[in-house]
């Protein structure tokens, strides 16, 4: 088994880290680079910003945020959050970024995603869908975007597929139904994107208890974990997760 990866999310809004539920009621959880370089320092794997502002406001991410985040933590790390070109891209990976996330763009211009693989490399190409069950077409989930506040006609596991195809390198898969609950991944979800596609599957949205970690990466068959209530509220250590995982059989990087 390959190694597994925990990597902690950090949703800014206003240079804050926010944290709410189903996408909504925002509470405060601290300063990102604080908090980033504290996850660093504790053992994450990776870290994940979006700026869950920047699409619904068009306006660019946060250069300056990206720059001190670089300063500070000594881990790979991917932005996301209203990245809508080429250079823009290329802008943020100048400024430390290991990686940049696309979602509302990548929808919009799909070809964005070809044009930054082929121009940075698919390692640092990371297609983010925001899924949520839809209610006309059971058992089936439907695109949002937009931070979620726009759901679209595209099938997830479709446009997932297609991303791959596209040049992505990665997926950053969001359950929306299951955001901040911490009532477990939607590994049924995560299941059908992971068969579908053979890049990286990060699940993201109901972490509650280690278990839900185990379960995700088995049942789900991800190849890391995103959280974030878990880890910014203080329920649980990186170590924790790590050595629990470890206690269970999967490989990690203790």
């Amino acid at each position: 088994m390959l190694t597994k990866r925990i990597i902690p999310c950090l949703d800014v809004k206003d240079n804050r880290v926010v944290k709410g539920v189903n996408f909504l009621n925002l509470r405060d959880a601290g300063d990102p680079v604080e908090l980033g370089a504290r996850y660093s320092d504790t053992g994450a794997d990776e870290l994940v910003f979006l700026d869950i502002t920047a699409t619904i406001r068009s306006r660019k991410t946060i250069v300056e945020l990206v720059e001190r985040v670089a300063e500070n933590v000594f881990i790979p790390f991917t932005v996301g959050g209203g990245i809508q070109t080429v250079e823009q891209i290329d802008e943020l990976l100048r400024s430390g970024a290991e990686k940049v996330s696309v979602n509302t763009a990548a929808v919009g211009n799909p070809n964005l995603l070809t044009e930054a693989s082929q121009r940075f490399g698919n390692q640092c190409v990371v297609l983010a869908i925001d899924a949520r069950r839809s209610k006309e077409r059971p058992g089936k989930w439907q695109v949002c975007v937009k931070a979620g506040s726009e759901p679209t006609d595209i099938d997830v596991i479709e446009w997932a597929a297609k991303g791959e195809e596209l040049g992505a390198g990665e997926i950053l898969l969001t359950s929306m139904d299951a955001d901040g609950t911490k009532a477990g991944y939607d590994n049924e979800l995560n299941k059908a994107v992971t068969d579908a596609v053979n890049i990286p599957v990060i699940a993201s949205g109901g972490a509650g208890i280690l278990e839900h970690l185990y379960d995700a990466i088995i049942d789900g068959g991800v190849d890391a974990v995103l959280m974030a209530s878990i880890t910014h509220f203080g329920n649980y250590t990186i170590r924790q997760m790590k050595e629990y995982l470890a206690s269970r059989g999967i490989a990690v990087n203790l």
